[in-house]
């Protein structure tokens, strides 16, 4: 097996512990250089990256223990604040089916307005984008997509409806690596009530976040538009050592 890269280990970890591959601890680090023929410390930053997101717990000398837990409503899909995931990876971790329907499409070029809401400057060329997220059929998030064209080169309505993110991964070649999100919870607009089923509520989940490549240029800020019961956000935190 050729060398690969931390991150590819720890998606395939990440796989194998929500499989259950693993249900207690992992094993050996010596074991799982050999596995993905890697160097010890990658495949300490790739179980680094498992621990940050919450599925294992490192004890010194003692082992890398699982976390790792099914989730408690299997009727909600899960996201997680630390993780950098597509919708596409985040439906395909909870066994959902997962289509995308791309509404409106057009490229701009942004204004003082703008740029005060997606943080990019002004007089930056971008793609906007609106997308509704169907689960299982069911029409339950609406995003409000902004992409740098320089950096989402070539993206299409096509490419949208299928992934973004593998886009630009597979075909552009570009590392995503950062995201800063915000959650809020804001009464359902127009737009949420024309495109998504909303049922009784009159409220939904909005995730803003800006996401940054390699290099720290920041190529994509949405607002991603939830209906509030049928997604559950979490994380997780370490406490930090009391000074003395």
């Amino acid at each position: 097996m050729p060398t690969v890269k931390y991150d590819e280990i720890y998606r395939e970890l990440r796989r194998e512990i929500e499989t259950g591959v693993y249900t207690k601890e992992l094993p050996a680090e010596r074991v799982l250089t050999e596995k993905f023929n890697c160097s010890r410390n990658t495949v300490r930053r790739a179980v680094a990256e498992l621990e940050q997101n919450g599925y294992v717990q490192s004890a010194h000398g003692s082992g890398v223990f699982i976390l790792f837990r099914e989730p408690e409503r299997p009727e909600r899909t899960d996201f997680k604040f630390s993780d950098v995931e597509s919708m596409k990876e985040a439906a395909e971790r909870a066994n959902l089916n997962i289509s995308t329907r791309v509404v409106y499409f057009t490229e701009l070029v942004t204004d003082a307005e703008t740029a005060a809401l997606t943080g990019f400057p002004v007089g930056e060329e971008i793609y906007y984008l609106r997308r509704v997220r169907y689960l299982d059929g069911e029409a339950l998030i609406l995003d409000h997509n902004y992409f740098l064209k320089s950096v989402a080169r070539g993206l299409s309505p096509k490419i949208a409806e299928a992934s973004i993110y593998e886009y630009m991964e597979k075909i552009l070649k570009e590392k995503i690596v950062t995201t800063q999100r915000k959650y809020t919870v804001e009464l359902a607009s127009d737009l949420d009530r024309e495109y998504l089923n909303l049922g009784d509520y009159n409220c939904i989940v909005m995730v803003s976040g800006r996401t940054f490549n390699s290099k720290g240029v920041q190529f994509e800020y949405t607002r991603s538009r939830h209906r509030a019961d049928r997604f559950a956000f979490y994380g997780q935190v370490r406490r930090r050592k009391p000074e003395i």
